[in-house]
């Protein structure tokens, strides 16, 4: 079982959660029963059967002697289905509306999930996020939690009943409903595990852990026990669809055990910690479609500045052109080409001149030439390519990386 944080830790768990805000976390209580924070995915509450499996499997870890705090995302593909809605209607969303819009999902699955519990006899109560005590800043569709005070949720857990909350939202400090932006549920379900000073948080999907790679585009990938923090963050920025940068940084940075595990299988699963593994992970290979090129020109600063108002993010600046990520982007950035991001991470990656070219003769034969960028930083390496080359590089760099210790 994961230690308790001790009275030093719990009193660390009081700084602002992201950005210089003031705010301070509310102090955590302690507790004699043990807090497990769990996450749910879409694709874990994608309908009412699996809606019904998550009860199951929630009401078998309430037997095990945890209180549950349980935070859950859209059903599915709702959120898409929101967002091309407010597509339908206007090009450019006004980002307020936009959140009021795509905040209903979550509410959906919180309240069906509650019924379901209790109709297997478990007490349980869905709260939205401002009822749970997430305040964020006033930035929509892209909103930073600036604080949490989890009173009512501890009120709950001391009632006996299971807590759902609904993720990827809250409610900013001018009372507005904001919602945290892609991967927002998995901050969510993080910054509650250090709230509520719970033992760890698990991150539940329809993939069990992290892997080598995505096993559902490349089949030799192999499953990972432990990463530590800094490869996983690593990871995260590089588009692996099981982890989302902004939690992972939020983990490492307050010292929060994740475990991401699968949510109907019996698979181990992957434990994200703050130490090295004994045996290092082979190299992780991610790709990530969800980028743009775009020429820095005069006053890029101006310019990048603009993008990230609209929900993009920087990844590389190069001499003339800048790499940004629009995962998050519900509108199209001007002046901008789509492109493809393949990153590899592995422990002194970029120190090491042979590896490097290992990785590089892959990545030009599989794109056939069409490598338009690379870059490599520590423990990192990585290769802009066409979107119509991604999946046939990032099989080709794994192999390359699988088999380098091969004559």
């Amino acid at each position: 079982m994961v230690r308790q944080p001790n009275t030093t830790e719990r009193r660390a768990l009081r700084h602002p959660i992201k950005g210089d805000t003031g705010l301070q976390m509310s102090d955590v209580a302690p507790t004699q029963t043990p807090i497990l924070v769990q996450k749910y995915g879409g694709s874990s509450v994608a309908d009412l059967g699996k809606i019904r499996a998550v009860a199951q499997r929630i009401r078998d870890a309430q037997a095990e002697g945890y209180q549950l705090v349980v935070v859950v995302s859209a059903m599915g593909n709702t959120t898409n289905e929101l967002l091309a809605l407010a597509k339908g209607i206007s090009d450019t969303p006004d980002r307020r509306e936009l959140d009021m819009l795509i905040s209903v999902g979550e509410r959906i699955t919180m309240s069906l999930l509650a019924m379901a519990l209790k109709d297997i006899g478990v007490d349980a109560v869905s709260l939205t996020g401002s009822q749970s005590g997430i305040i964020t800043d006033e930035a929509h569709a892209g909103a930073q939690i600036v604080e949490i005070r989890p009173h009512r949720i501890q009120r709950h857990l001391g009632e006996g009943s299971v807590v759902i909350v609904a993720g990827f939202q809250g409610v900013s400090t001018a009372r507005e409903v904001t919602t945290l932006g892609r991967g927002g549920s998995d901050v969510t379900a993080v910054a509650l595990t250090a709230a509520l000073g719970a033992e760890h948080c698990e991150i539940c999907s329809d993939v069990d852990g992290v892997w080598s790679a995505d096993p559902r585009t490349v089949e030799a990938a192999a499953q990972l026990q432990d990463l530590p923090m800094d490869h996983a963050l690593a990871i995260a920025r590089g588009g692996a669809r099981v982890l989302y940068e902004e939690a992972v940084r939020y983990a490492r940075d307050h010292n929060i055990i994740v475990k991401a595990t699968s949510t109907f299988g019996p698979g181990a699963g992957t434990r994200l910690t703050q130490q090295q593994p004994k045996r290092l992970p082979p190299v992780c290979v991610t790709g990530s479609p969800k980028l743009v090129r775009v020429p820095s020109g005069e006053q890029p600063m101006t310019k990048l500045r603009t993008y990230t108002q609209k929900g993009a993010r920087l990844r590389y600046w190069l001499d003339t052109f800048m790499l940004l990520d629009t995962t998050n982007a519900h509108e199209a950035l001007p002046r901008s080409v789509p492109t493809a991001l393949v990153t590899a991470v592995s422990s002194g990656l970029a120190d090491d001149p042979a590896r490097m070219e290992r990785g590089r003769v892959a990545a030009d034969r599989a794109s056939d030439g069409q490598v338009l960028a690379a870059g490599a930083h520590g423990d990192v390496v990585w290769w802009e390519v066409p979107p119509s080359k991604l999946d046939e590089v990032v099989n080709a760099v794994h192999e390359a990386y699988t088999h380098e210790g091969e004559a």
